[in-house]
């Protein structure tokens, strides 16, 4: 699953608006939806959306036999 499918996803799970992520990570409501058009986002934007959800984010690798880096 990709990065803008994911934020999608969790809008819907906080149940915000699109719009309302956009006001709430200090940026326009059509710069986040071309945003997620494109799927480029810095690590530090993804810091921001997931404060905005009232989220962790988070980022590992996971293998096989249960080992994460």
């Amino acid at each position: 699953m990709d990065i803008p499918h994911k934020i999608k996803m969790a809008v819907a799970y906080v149940g915000i608006s699109e719009a309302e992520l956009a006001r709430r990570i200090g940026c326009s409501p059509q710069s986040l939806h071309q945003r997620l058009k494109t799927g480029k986002f810095s690590s530090a934007d993804l810091e921001r959306i997931a404060k905005g959800l009232g989220a962790e984010l988070m980022f590992c690798f996971k293998f096989p036999n249960g080992d994460e880096v």
